[in-house]
């Protein structure tokens, strides 16, 4: 059951990704909406990351997760390598665990 879900998930945002890709240049969207559509899909995915790295299980995630995110998102935005990004995320969340932050 898990991997029909998984699958039909997969099928409709992959149809909805090649309907947009197809019915680009078929619909007018006004300027205003074209404008603004990149930055709905930035904010949801803003929303969405922030969501997984502030909560667990429907509650707070502790203060070690967010610190490591944070400590990512500066090394992301300094144009560090990804690899560095990833290791340096979870390291510092690792090691605030390991002291005994939540």
């Amino acid at each position: 059951m898990l991997i029909a879900a998984v699958l039909a998930l997969a099928v409709g945002t992959y149809a909805f990704r090649v309907a947009g890709v197809l019915l680009q240049d078929r619909i007018a969207l006004p300027p205003q909406l074209r404008t603004l559509l990149p930055i709905a899909a930035a904010t949801l995915l803003a929303a969405l990351a922030v969501t997984a790295a502030v909560t667990e299980g429907g509650g707070f995630a502790g203060y070690a997760r967010p610190t490591g995110v944070l400590v990512g998102l500066l090394l992301a935005w300094r144009r560090a390598p990804f690899v560095l990004v990833v290791v340096a995320a979870a390291a510092t969340a690792a090691v605030l665990r390991l002291l005994g932050v939540p």
